[in-house]
């Protein structure tokens, strides 16, 4: 008789996991190769890692094992290595409210972030017509640095001189294009404010400012004066920029991660290197790729998602048809598609001290 072989949680896991994602990625036209099928491995181990230290099991019927499948369809589309140093990627576990026949029901759910080195990994894979993505420059507010400059079709490049002494101004992109030409992308420090200000708009989600005590029990006046509030908050983030990381009044919207002194300087660095990186033309070579770059990489989309799954259909509208007296068409007409039910939105958890931020 064969000797049982023995199986760990997590190998069931990579078992269940591995061929679903196959066949989805084929039905989309994208073939798996060894890689993506190794960042798939990575990204479950990383997520098991993240479960096991919350206590919560891969069977527990609260966690949405659907929004682990659309993460690692991510993972395996984009080839985003969770095992890579510096990490590509990384996951956190949030709670979430939806509805389940007419019911709040709480989920817990997986949520994938890209760190700035997975942002470069993309682009060396996907840059239109890219090279080689050349080693980025972080410079210095004390050091010397010219603009590159262009006089009709002739380009002089930009010139830096390290003086290793200040806070990171600029980061600059060296790309090498297929003809050999070499392109520089600059990202500002100051620009960096409008990353903030979306991540304060994504924190203030649930809050209230006192008007009631449950925003998805609010009626329309009380969402029209939550409403206004956010908007006198947003646009003191505006006035302040970067300052806003020091306002008591604001820190209560932003995560430690961002303005914790420690963590602050590498947070504001690695959106730098994201704003860079969004700008660079890319060419992904299929729509489902593409698709889910933009969902995993634009912040304004990731929020008004969020607004559209809290209002889309919140308002249920009676019609009554007008009874005609005139005989019935020969063809009867389509009957509309049945509405379906409102998602709620996620809840923002309490952020971590440290670790990437939203």
């Amino acid at each position: 008789m064969a000797e049982k072989q023995f199986s760990t949680a997590l190998a069931k896991v990579n078992n269940a996991f591995l061929p679903m994602i196959e066949r989805q990625l084929s039905g989309n036209g994208i073939q798996m190769d060894n890689y993506a099928k190794q960042c798939v491995i990575s990204a479950l181990s990383s997520i098991h890692t993240v479960l096991d230290t919350k206590g919560v099991a891969w069977d527990d019927p609260q966690l949405d094992n659907s929004n682990i499948t659309q993460t690692l369809l991510s993972i395996a589309s984009l080839k985003l290595n969770a095992s890579a140093s510096p990490k590509e990627v990384y996951f956190q576990l949030r709670n979430t409210k939806i509805k389940i026949d007419g019911k709040d029901v709480w989920k817990k759910k997986i949520e994938m972030g890209i760190e700035g080195d997975g942002n470069d990994a993309i682009l060396a894979r996907f840059g239109r017509d890219i090279e080689k993505v050349g080693q980025f420059w972080l410079v210095r507010e004390n050091d010397q640095f010219e603009y590159p400059k262009y006089n009709g079709l002739e380009f002089e490049p930009p010139k830096w001189s390290p003086s290793g002494k200040g806070d990171v101004v600029k980061v600059v992109y060296p790309v090498i294009k297929k003809d050999k030409t070499i392109e520089f992308y600059i990202a500002e420090r100051d620009d960096v404010a409008k990353n903030l200000i979306a991540h304060i708009n994504n924190n203030m989600m649930n809050e209230t400012f006192g008007v009631c005590a449950d925003r998805y029990k609010a009626t329309p006046d009380q969402r029209a004066q939550i409403a206004i509030k956010k908007t006198e908050v947003l646009k003191r983030a505006k006035e302040l920029g970067l300052n806003s990381l020091d306002d008591p009044e604001m820190q209560k919207w932003i995560s430690p991660a961002w303005t914790d002194y420690h963590s602050r300087e590498q947070m504001i660095i690695r959106k730098m290197r994201n704003n860079v990186v969004k700008k660079i033309p890319k060419d992904f070579g299929s729509a489902f790729i593409e698709m889910t770059y933009s969902e995993q990489s634009d912040e304004a989309l990731k929020i008004a998602n969020q607004e559209i799954r809290e209002n889309a259909n919140g308002d249920v509208i009676d019609i009554k048809p007008e009874l005609e007296d005139e005989a019935p068409k020969s063809e009867p007409e389509s009957e509309p598609e049945p509405m379906s039910a409102a998602s709620e939105p996620e809840t923002i958890p309490d952020p971590p001290s440290a670790g990437p931020g939203f």
